[in-house]
């Protein structure tokens, strides 16, 4: 299967995947191609949702379409064809032109695997569904914010957190059957490792958010602070916003602390899985040790990891693997201590 699926699909995973495809790349043989294959459909229904020169009605209608083929309810062919003239990328078009070759992978799976697949898959797209409705009437005049934590928390579940469930599920079946394992450890701290990934792209891309009309900030939090969404939109106002801000950068924080125990929960020899793992944690702390110091509301400042960081910190990984002390404290966590 692996090599069925690197002849069509590699090169195209490599266009849309960014720095994710070294993740993938790092994977064992064993559980790539489900995983790839898994990234390359939830990355078609995010292009869906994004194309937001399309009406919503008709992106909701390809998204039930592509969920639909996915969960094998439907067989009739996939036509994304008006969807990807829209598509700037090369790579985005050519993924949503290419949709029934993916799906006809998922097929060669083993039935437990076709479920994994699935079950993660309709959950995403539940959430990305939940996020074109929610922001339907957004533009760069009129903000939309969630409403409570427990918005945001639902939502960095629905398209992130249910990743670490995936990913637990597919690596115990394939490479754990006969390892001792916290099952529950490792399912809880899986869903906060895939949280925390996805509450730093929100608080890095802020800005650029704001400006779309969303704001995955809870309104409620910031309405406690004596702040309106709009407020956002004025990088002077980032003093009054700082507090809130660096709580949620505490609770990022958090979460890939409890991704790094998920990590270190897989066998020391599972060095693949462990670097897998490791690289989008360090990525992410990374970035969060920039955000603590740039201005969260100014749109010139964008956070980004160079190409020399990334470089850095993988070579950092990798030399640092053979000493159990060197490697833990590659972690460096942001968060007060005493």
């Amino acid at each position: 299967m692996a090599q069925t699926f690197a002849k069509p699909l590699t090169l195209l995973l490599k266009e849309v995947s960014r720095s994710f495809y070294l993740t993938l790349r790092a994977l064992p043989g064993a559980i790539r191609p489900q995983i790839s294959l898994a990234y390359l459909l939830a990355r078609a229904a995010d292009t869906i949702a994004d194309t937001e020169i399309v009406p919503i009605a008709q992106r909701l209608e390809a998204l039930q379409f592509l969920r639909d083929r996915i969960l094998a309810k439907s067989d009739r062919p996939l036509n994304f064809a008006q969807l990807a003239q829209h598509q700037s990328s090369p790579g985005e078009r050519e993924l949503l032109e290419r949709c029934n070759e993916a799906i006809a992978l998922l097929g060669s799976f083993s039935v437990a695997d076709q479920t994994s697949i699935r079950a993660v898959l309709k959950m995403i797209t539940s959430g990305q569904e939940l996020d074109i409705e929610r922001f339907s009437a957004a533009n760069a005049n009129q903000i939309f914010a969630l409403a409570t934590d427990q918005e945001l928390d639902d939502y960095t579940y629905r398209v992130a957190g249910c990743v670490g469930e995936f990913w637990t599920t597919i690596c115990r079946a394939h490479l754990f059957q006969n390892d001792s394992l916290d099952k529950d450890f490792l399912l809880k701290n899986g869903v906060r490792f895939g949280k925390g990934l996805q509450l730093v792209n929100i608080l890095r891309d802020l800005p650029a958010d704001l400006r779309r009309g969303r704001c995955y900030l809870p309104s409620q939090r910031l309405n406690e602070r004596g702040l309106t969404p709009t407020d956002l939109l004025d990088p002077t106002n980032e003093p009054k916003f700082r507090a809130l801000y660096s709580s949620y950068l505490d609770l990022a924080d958090a979460h890939l602390a409890a991704g790094w125990a998920y990590t270190n929960a897989f066998p020391w020899r599972s060095v693949r899985v462990r670097l897998a793992c490791a690289w989008p944690i360090l990525i992410g702390m990374e970035t969060l040790e920039k955000l603590r110091v740039t201005n969260a509301l100014d749109p010139l400042q964008r956070v980004k990891i160079s190409r020399l960081e990334l470089r850095n910190l993988i070579f950092r990984s990798l030399a640092y693997y053979p000493f159990p002390t060197a490697w833990r404290d590659l972690f460096k966590s942001g968060l007060p201590t005493g």
